[in-house]
């Protein structure tokens, strides 16, 4: 793996150990006014100049940061020559809901690339919003590469190795020149050596970094001179924010609650969000429940210094009993203090 950082001008950090995280609890899961239930995890908030405001749980060992990454790997294909901007270039970072849309946009990828659907080589799903899966099933429809959620992501590395004359189907091996030049902006965003690599559930070589790298790496990405690759990509996520997830995606609502924000989530219960002068978190909670991903992010948002008010619809679902509300899930106290006692 590459082992300078190209865009800053100094030297990798030490890989992140690979060990078992010393999570902290994060969430609880509150009913009737007893904790019934306790979500582990890991954050991080960082301040404007880079520095480290609030830590909880373990944020510097290696874990993967699985779709949360594709923002970076987008800067990635921007600097060797992707010529995106704009909805398809969101969709090049996107974890996306397999809508009409987010098809109809990869294909133009791929034609763009003088390629097809059967140049990719992402496994074959159902698209990822309920809704939409149900009425693809409805209809008939087989599980399809284009269909699964990274497919726009697929799309867009097929055309940059076109674009560079390197080989299509081995586009997703570790050693391509595709995937090396990816590694080494990983490295030069996060700031820090990688710590392993194996294979993401879409196919594609995934990185392990620190949760404290990804918050770096989203940071660096927000606060980037207008016209980089890494401004291209955050301007585009931003403006086509229902391209890069879906619609009524939590992901999307966010970046349209809280101006210039930038925010991805990933599977097993990873976030990280960024606004323009440099604040960032990150968010990884242990046993990957999705359910207390948003609650907690908007909480270290909260820390962060966002308008709560912002905030208040990204609080949790509430929890039912008999058809009414009986709790819900909050942030532990440690992530947000003005919570009252952590009970109640």
């Amino acid at each position: 793996m590459p082992g300078a950082l190209a865009g800053y001008g100094c030297s990798l950090a030490e890989a992140p150990a690979i060990r078992e995280p010393l999570h902290a609890p994060v969430a609880h899961l509150v009913r009737g006014g007893v904790i019934e239930g306790i979500h582990y995890g890991s954050v991080v908030v960082l301040a404007a100049d880079g520095s480290v405001e609030l830590q909880l749980g373990d944020i510097e060992a290696a874990f993967y940061p699985r779709s949360a990454l594709k923002p970076v790997q987008a800067v990635a294909m921007l600097r060797a020559g992707l010529p995106l901007d704009g909805d398809l270039l969101s969709l090049a970072a996107a974890s996306h809901s397999g809508e009409e849309r987010h098809l109809a946009g990869t294909r133009r990828i791929l034609e763009l690339a003088g390629l097809t659907e059967d140049d990719l080589r992402n496994v074959t799903d159902l698209p990822f919003a309920p809704a939409v899966r149900e009425d693809w099933i409805r209809a008939g429809r087989l599980p399809s590469r284009l269909a699964q959620n990274c497919s726009g992501k697929h799309a867009a590395m097929l055309y940059t190795a076109r674009l560079n004359g390197w080989s299509l189907d081995d586009y997703l091996d570790p050693a391509h020149p595709l995937q090396q030049a990816i590694a080494e902006i990983v490295e030069d965003l996060t700031g820090q050596a990688i710590a392993q690599v194996t294979v993401d559930g879409c196919g594609a070589p995934l990185f392990s970094v620190s949760l404290h790298g990804l918050a770096r790496a989203a940071a660096r990405i927000t606060t980037a001179p207008p016209g980089t690759p890494e401004a291209r990509v955050a301007d585009a996520m931003r403006e086509h924010a229902e391209m890069a997830s879906g619609t009524g995606r939590d992901v999307a609502a966010l970046m349209r609650a809280v101006p210039g924000l930038l925010t991805k989530d990933g599977f097993e219960g990873v976030q990280v969000a960024a606004l323009p002068d440099g604040r960032a978190v990150a968010v990884k909670i242990a046993d990957g429940a999705d359910r207390a991903r948003i609650p907690v992010t908007a909480a270290a948002l909260a820390r962060c210094g966002v308008d709560p008010t912002a905030l208040v619809e990204f609080a949790g679902a509430p929890l039912l009993g008999g058809g009414s509300v009986v709790g819900s899930i909050r942030p532990a106290r440690a992530l947000d203090p003005l919570a009252g006692p952590s009970a109640s």
